[in-house]
């Protein structure tokens, strides 16, 4: 192969990859889910099928679920999680969203979105936050009510509540699927080796046991 040829086919592999590592462009002004229709996966999306927009509402693009805080878990962490199975508005436009209520000293663990990046209001309270970049440099601080930080896509990141009193965040994904991947629960909680994990982190055999059953994916709730 030519190098101008290798030069164009290194180039379309890279736009391919640009393509392929975000959500699909809509190709009309907004998609509700038809429910009667059930779900469309392919090796890389999963669709929504859409019903006529004729048959769309002003409720379908209005959700009201994020009024009170959701359930606390023993980390003193209450999540909302709204994408377009819940909320039909967003379908296909690239976004969702979550409100995040922290009692007091209480943590949202180290985790990460693969497929998004993150803005985080602080709507009310005073929120210890940060996330760690490729080189371990930590960004972290305390973000006031009304301050916004961002969170670099499939960055590690973290916040806890350093106030006197309950905060709120409003978090928003720049994908309809963010995902995310809990750090505890994921090098603990996921089944590797157990002599791996010993020699990486140089824990005994004992102490790795007591870590698997503290973030056993059936126990915890973060």
């Amino acid at each position: 192969m030519s190098p101008r040829l290798t030069l164009l086919f290194v180039i379309f592999c890279l736009l391919c990859a640009m393509t392929l590592a975000s959500d699909p462009d809509p190709v009309q002004d907004y998609c509700i889910p038809n429910p009667k229709l059930g779900v469309i996966k392919t090796p890389l999306h999963t669709f929504l099928p859409c019903k006529n927009s004729s048959e769309a509402t002003t409720d379908d693009f209005v959700f009201s679920g994020m009024k009170v805080a959701g359930n606390f878990t023993d980390t003193g962490l209450a999540a909302i999680s709204v994408n377009p199975t819940i909320f039909p508005g967003i379908n296909t436009l690239g976004m969702s969203f979550v409100r995040a209520d922290l009692n007091v000293g209480g943590i949202n663990p180290p985790h990460f979105h693969p497929r998004a990046t993150e803005i985080s209001h602080i709507v009310q309270g005073s929120v210890y936050s940060g996330f760690v970049d490729s080189t371990n440099r930590v960004f972290a601080r305390v973000i006031e009510q009304g301050e916004v930080m961002v969170f670099p896509r499939g960055l590690v990141h973290f916040q806890m509540n350093v106030g006197k009193k309950p905060a709120t965040i409003f978090g928003s994904f720049n994908s309809q699927n963010p995902g995310m991947q809990k750090i505890p629960s994921a090098i603990f909680g996921s089944g590797i080796n157990d002599e791996l994990l010993e020699k990486a982190f140089g824990l005994s055999s004992k102490q790795i046991g007591t870590m698997r059953r503290r973030f056993d994916p059936k126990r915890v709730r973060f």
